[in-house]
């Protein structure tokens, strides 16, 4: 039982790292980049499909995206979804296939972003600060019903052994991972030269 606490624990903060990871990689930091569009769905004959599926998306340079539509009729559709979207594209269609070009990142839009990174980061780390909390309950609740011993709660709490590693450490890299990629992330954002 102790062990199904400690991995749940562990899956669960893997699963926010990704998460975090994940919306860091569609925001626009100046470069093309596929990912920019990925969360992008569009009307495909009355459901709405993720654009990857519907078209084949590529990065024609540093600063634009090729979109090329598998049906000639889903050219309208992604055009639309690309102007409702909240991505502050604009889409050239040139026949069958729409180019994205991405204009060159603003002071204001700059800093929109790194607030954005900073919200994101926290919110995963709060998210990993309650699913510790979770842990740790759990742990406590088994101490409680005498399923297990002081000594082995409070290696599952906080102690790495030769039993694995105690769910504080967990956090403590979970939260280091989420400081990283956000560091990265705002790298990119202040320092990468336009153009």
């Amino acid at each position: 039982m102790l062990n199904e606490i400690k991995k749940d624990a562990q899956t669960r903060m893997a699963k926010s790292t990704d998460a975090l990871k994940h919306e860091l990689t569609s925001l626009r930091t100046g470069r093309a980049s596929t990912a920019l569009v990925d969360n992008l769905k569009v009307n495909y004959y009355g459901s709405d499909m993720p654009l990857n599926q519907v078209a084949t998306v590529t990065v024609a340079d540093a600063r634009s995206l090729t979109i090329t539509p598998w049906e000639k009729a889903m050219v309208g559709p992604i055009e639309k979804a690309i102007l409702a979207s909240n991505l502050g594209f604009t889409p050239n269609t040139l026949g069958q296939v729409i180019r994205i070009n991405l204009p060159p990142l603003t002071g204001e839009r700059r800093r929109d972003l790194i607030k954005h990174v900073h919200a994101e980061a926290e919110n995963a780390k709060i998210s990993v600060r309650n699913i510790r909390r979770d842990a740790i309950s759990g742990i406590k609740d088994l101490l409680k019903e005498k399923s297990i011993s002081e000594d082995e709660a409070h290696r599952a709490i906080r102690l790495e052994g030769p039993q694995g590693v105690g769910v504080a450490a967990h956090e403590d890299r979970s939260v280091l991972g989420h400081e990283r990629g956000a560091v990265d992330r705002l790298s990119e954002l202040l320092f990468r030269k336009q153009g």
